[in-house]
């Protein structure tokens, strides 16, 4: 008996729906009866009716089967009309973009009785039960982790292709299309299918080198709850496509899966290699032998939900960040417009990535740091997802800042203060929060180590160069709640005797509802201790340390609109820094304590923010020992 189906969207990967319906028409085991989709389709086999109402269209043909490949957003709302229509569903792979709309998808399917098989194609191989059996057999010994890479080329083209290509959202929707969640999706969906573990934890890193929305070049590391770790790495961006993989590390041997050939090597502890490759059985003829037999599903619904966690946090992560050009290879036409942007080196990182189950940053990939380069020379990296305890407030910050001539003038965590984080913004207490780090002040007692601290999260750059960026970050308390939001614009530029300048302005947007108080030590009874703000702390290792223009009382508390800094580093060379501001706020300095200078935005008194904190210091960096005249004179040029 043939049975009815009906196609969903037989464009684009639907083509290869399309083709592999044509097939099992001619064996006499499904009749294609009706098209689903946008605009006409041409098919050169059987006479199905065509319908952009899928409903009207099952109810009409009576199709007991629908295969669903249609853009991610769209699958929940079709999948329940298809159920509800009567229909049992092959859905293309991911099922969901969150797991709110996969939860929906699964409440329909036990409403109607009716049966949904995912699109993980990979899944439907003989070889991942046998790698299983393998791994839970204990042949390949203590299983350590699995790694996955995929290295594929995509033309610009490919972006483009359709109006949620390369989209996170689209009109407000999640999309959540991206090398990880899409095309590599069978590598995480594998990876998964590899163990009964539910996941504990999950890590992202996303970055394109595209124009962009999504991911073209990301990882992501799972941990698991027996504590098995699942790393994956992959790229659209290189030079020709390599077959992605999975490698089983275990202690008495490893095992690689070609998923994408059903090909399993195992390298055995006595050094002999097996190699096997395995039958794989089609998703829709899996999901009509089911309805007709009871045989086993091989991905069901349930069985994806750890994917879309994996998709979850995906979307749920910072934007994904664009990978500077100096990095790419951009390849061009005739006309001089790019055709496809490489990564050179890519495919040998995402197996260094596999080999070792580490992501891009750990692997140190040169675009997986954010730096600053005047004249060609990096002059400053900026830290943007700090491995930090609560306690120095973790925050975004800018670290071995140096002068051309390469004297690094910033120091992060000191043994003085170890919540001393380079270039950045801290604020000892924004609405109660300590967003400074250690201990928060507290009237009549002192110092005093409370559960008050605050993080700066990193959300998105909408610009990053190699002279600067726009940054979006958001201040959140203890207890998660968004208390601000942060606009910060950093740029580098060359300024003439053999400096240059670091411009730092951020705007702090009130999300409380209401005003809130900037507060510091001083307003709650330490005399001096006004600080909070833009905060530079400087080596602590320098000598010979100096203010301008005076000494630390004179500069301390000024309000002037420039004070200065010098010192000389270990090997003997001097250096300056030059703090410019507008604003008329109190400077804090410290000399003989420790280096730093910074914004006392509470100096004697608390601010009361609004809606809105805007400020911007500017910071010139120099080699050698400035005079009063020699910084006064830059920092009339700023």
């Amino acid at each position: 008996m043939m049975e009815k189906v009906v196609l969903v969207g037989a464009n684009g990967h639907g083509r290869h729906h399309l083709g592999n319906l044509r097939g099992l028409a001619a064996q006499g085991l499904v009749e294609l009866v009706g098209i689903c989709d946008v605009r006409p389709v041409e098919v050169d086999f059987g006479t199905p009716l065509q319908s952009p109402d899928l409903g009207e269209l099952i109810e009409k043909t009576g199709a007991e089967f629908t295969v669903i490949c249609t853009p991610i957003h769209t699958h929940a709302d079709l999948a329940v009309t298809a159920l509800r229509a009567g229909s049992h569903v092959l859905l293309e792979k991911p099922p969901a973009p969150s797991p709110d709309e996969h939860r929906r998808i699964a409440a329909a399917v036990e409403e109607t009785g009716r049966a949904l098989q995912v699109g993980f194609q990979s899944l439907g191989s003989a070889a991942v039960p046998a790698l299983r059996e393998l791994i839970a057999s204990g042949a390949l010994g203590e299983v350590r982790g699995i790694g996955g890479a995929g290295a594929w080329e995509r033309p610009a083209a490919y972006f483009t292709r359709s109006a949620w290509a390369g989209k996170r959202r689209l009109n407000g929707v999640d999309v959540v299309d991206g090398a990880l969640t899409n095309p590599f999706a069978h590598a995480v969906a594998t990876a998964l299918a590899l163990t009964g573990s539910g996941v504990a934890g999950i890590e992202t890193e996303l970055y394109h080198a595209n124009p962009i929305e999504s991911d073209d070049t990301s990882c992501v590391r799972i941990r698991l709850d027996d504590g098995l770790t699942i790393t994956i790495a992959v790229s659209l961006c290189a030079a020709e496509r390599h077959e992605p993989y999975l490698v089983v590390h275990g202690d008495r041997g490893r095992a690689t899966l070609v998923y994408t050939q059903d090909q399993l090597k195992i390298e055995h502890a006595d050094g002999s290699v097996t190699t096997t490759v395995y039958e794989r059985t089609g998703l829709l003829e899996n999901l009509i032998d089911h309805v007709r037999t009871g045989a086993e599903l091989l991905v069901p619904l349930a069985r994806t939900e750890a994917f879309t966690q994996v998709l979850d946090a995906v979307r749920r992560a910072p934007e994904p960040l664009p990978i500077p050009e100096r990095h790419q290879v951009a390849e061009r036409d005739a006309a001089g417009e790019v055709v496809r942007r490489l990564l050179p080196g890519i495919a040998e990182l995402t197996a260094r990535s596999a080999d070792e189950l580490a992501l891009y940053s750990e692997l140190d990939a040169p675009w997986s740091r954010v730096n600053l380069l005047v004249g060609g020379a990096e002059v400053a990296a900026y830290e943007i997802r700090p491995d930090l305890p609560a306690t120095d407030s973790p925050r975004p910050y800018l670290h071995r800042v140096r002068t051309l001539g390469g004297v690094e003038v910033t120091e992060v965590r000191p043994e003085d203060h170890v919540h001393h984080l380079g270039a950045g913004v801290a604020i000892s207490d924004l609405g109660g929060v300590n967003f400074w780090g250690g201990r928060t002040y507290v009237k009549d007692q002192g110092p005093t180590w409370l559960d008050d601290h605050g993080t700066q999260r990193h959300r998105a750059f909408t610009r990053l160069a190699d002279d600067g960026f726009t940054e979006e970050l958001e201040w959140a308390g203890p207890d998660g709640r968004v208390v601000a939001r942060e606009e910060r614009v950093v740029a580098a530029r060359p300024l003439g005797d053999g400096a240059w300048a670091l411009d730092f302005a951020f705007t702090l947007t009130n999300l409380t509802g209401a005003p809130v108080e900037v507060n510091s030590s001083a307003t709650k009874g330490r005399a001096g201790a006004g600080y909070g703000g833009f905060f530079w702390r400087a080596p602590g290792t320098s000598t010979d340390r100096a203010t301008l223009p005076g000494g630390e009382e004179a500069v301390h508390g000024s309000r002037d609109r420039w004070v200065a800094l010098s010192g000389t580093d270990p090997d003997g060379r001097d250096w300056t820094l030059v703090f410019v501001q507008d604003d008329g706020d109190a400077w804090f300095v410290r000399n003989t304590e420790y280096p730093g200078v910074g914004q006392a935005l509470a100096w004697d008194r608390p601010l009361v923010v609004g809606e809105r904190l805007a400020r911007r210091v500017v910071t010139i960096v120099a080699d050698g020992r400035l005079t009063t005249d020699q910084a006064a004179a830059l920092a009339a040029q700023v």
